[in-house]
């Protein structure tokens, strides 16, 4: 059975491309943000200018500032920054959402200091909605340009996750399914620490061998710190692992390894921040990463190098040389 009324909780560049994946396929889709004025913009102009430019948007998609106007939705979009998810979930549940809407979060992220996945805030919340996530190599910009893109779904009901494959798939969005909850979540949340770490490798001038080699040992300290977080190491070799982790770090897309090409060379992590109109959840992640590798004793040190950088407490070229120098190993 087809969603009857489809709602996305985000007006950034990731949930417009989402909400126009699903218009395309025919169904009925409502984006709310909470900035009126921008949601006005986007209605007068039929563009989202701020975060995706140029792109434009149906005149039969609907956009609202009423966070009302989607309690009567069969499946709700959760994409806006992490740090935003659980003041959400505290609307949402004070505005009484029905046990029958199904919620799925597009979010990659770890909450700090509980360090809690999106879909397990949203659980504590909504515990008896079904609940997935999506994940995979899939920045915006292409996305609704209709280039060629693969994203996985992660749900625990076989139902559900059909369903939501259905309504996603198109020609040139391909959605496969998952039941590893966490580790489609871990694998998404975790390579953007990398990928700052890959822009720091470019802002420094390392070259092409260094970056890879980088990036490869990325994924054995995600698949290292995912396993100990509940995530299974085959889905760390899929799309919201390794494919997401490849996109991330070499794409002039990525938000992230962009932050890291600017730390390389110089700039303070502040000023960085101040500039940008989107977030970087690299930066929160690290911190939160950070944590629960210390909570479960595993050893992260990219992560810990990166924390360093973004603390100021090391040059980033200082950093990677301390990675570098670490004692030789059998791999």
């Amino acid at each position: 059975m087809s969603f009857q009324n489809i709602g996305v909780i985000g007006a950034g560049s990731w949930g417009t491309a989402l909400a126009l994946v699903l218009h395309g396929n025919g169904l009925p889709v409502t984006i709310w943000g909470h900035d009126a004025t921008h949601i006005g913009a986007m209605q007068t102009t039929r563009e989202n200018a701020a975060y995706l430019p140029g792109i434009a948007l149906p005149e039969t998609l609907t956009l609202t500032a009423k966070l009302d106007d989607l309690f009567a939705c069969d499946l709700l979009l959760i994409v806006t920054p992490s740090k935003a998810v659980r003041e959400v979930a505290s609307l949402l549940y004070a505005g009484e959402l029905g046990r029958g809407t199904a919620l799925l979060s597009c979010t990659k992220g770890v909450e700090r200091g509980s360090g809690m996945r999106m879909s397990e805030i949203l659980a504590e919340y909504f515990p008896s909605n079904a609940i997935a996530v999506l994940s995979g190599p899939s920045h915006a910009e292409e996305v609704a340009l209709k280039r060629p893109t693969c994203v996985v779904l992660g749900c625990h009901d076989a139902d559900l996750a059909q369903r939501l494959q259905r309504a996603f798939s198109s020609p040139f969005f391909r959605a496969y399914t998952n039941d590893d909850v966490a580790g489609i979540e871990l694998g998404g949340a975790l390579k953007n620490i990398y990928a700052l770490a890959a822009g720091v490798c470019d802002g420094i001038g390392l070259g092409d061998n260094a970056k890879a080699a980088l990036v490869t040992r990325a994924l054995v300290e995600l698949g290292r710190l995912g396993n100990a977080l509940g995530g299974k190491q085959s889905t760390f070799m899929g799309l919201s692992g390794v494919g997401d982790l490849m996109v991330t770090c070499f794409s002039q897309h990525s938000r992230n390894r962009s932050v890291g090409e600017r730390l390389g060379r110089g700039e303070q992590l502040s000023s960085i921040v101040a500039s940008m109109q989107m977030v970087a959840e690299g930066v929160p992640t690290t911190y939160s990463a950070y944590e629960c590798a210390r909570r479960h004793n595993i050893e992260t040190p990219i992560i810990d190098q990166i924390k360093s950088i973004l603390d100021g407490a090391s040059a980033p070229a200082e950093a990677l040389a301390r990675l570098l120098g670490r004692d030789p190993r059998a791999e």
